[in-house]
């Protein structure tokens, strides 16, 4: 009689639910924060275009130069929610070639930030692996309208 019920034991599904929660929800909780840590990345490569945008556009203009294009885009960088200092902007003249054959003066912002994963990363490390950083770059061009 004792060994039909330590059989009938070993043979129930009591607990089975339990056993493959604890098996899958590390998995499924390191895929929530990989949707999540991606999801600020993606923000912030947003407000890097942004920035770089707005310091193209702020260095075109009359009156305006190269120093002020840089200092406008790390402002917006730093207003969008990037700490200050962890976005550089490196504004360049360039020249633009026409089909036709002509050329325009340019200005080229290049805005770059170093990302680190906020979940991920220290999951990751908790496995004896890391995740490295990756640089998030954002460039944009204007063209200087010439007065006549």
């Amino acid at each position: 009689m004792a060994t039909l019920n330590c059989r009938r034991r070993w043979a129930s599904d009591r607990g089975a639910e339990l056993i493959e929660m604890a098996v899958v929800l590390p998995l499924l909780m390191l895929l929530m924060f990989g949707i999540v840590d991606f999801g600020f990345m993606f923000q912030r490569y947003v407000v890097l275009t942004n920035a770089a945008m707005e310091g193209a556009r702020v260095g075109i203009l009359p009156g305006y130069g190269i120093n002020d294009a840089k200092l406008r885009a790390e402002a917006y960088a730093t207003t969008g929610g990037i700490p200050a200092g962890e976005a550089v902007a490196e504004p360049l003249m360039v020249t633009l070639d026409e089909p036709g054959g002509g050329a325009w003066p340019a200005l080229e912002v290049t805005v770059t930030h170093p990302y680190t994963f906020q979940f991920v990363g220290p999951i990751a490390s908790m496995f004896s692996g890391s995740l490295p950083s990756v640089t998030l770059t954002a460039r944009s061009t204007m063209r200087r309208q010439l007065g006549s």
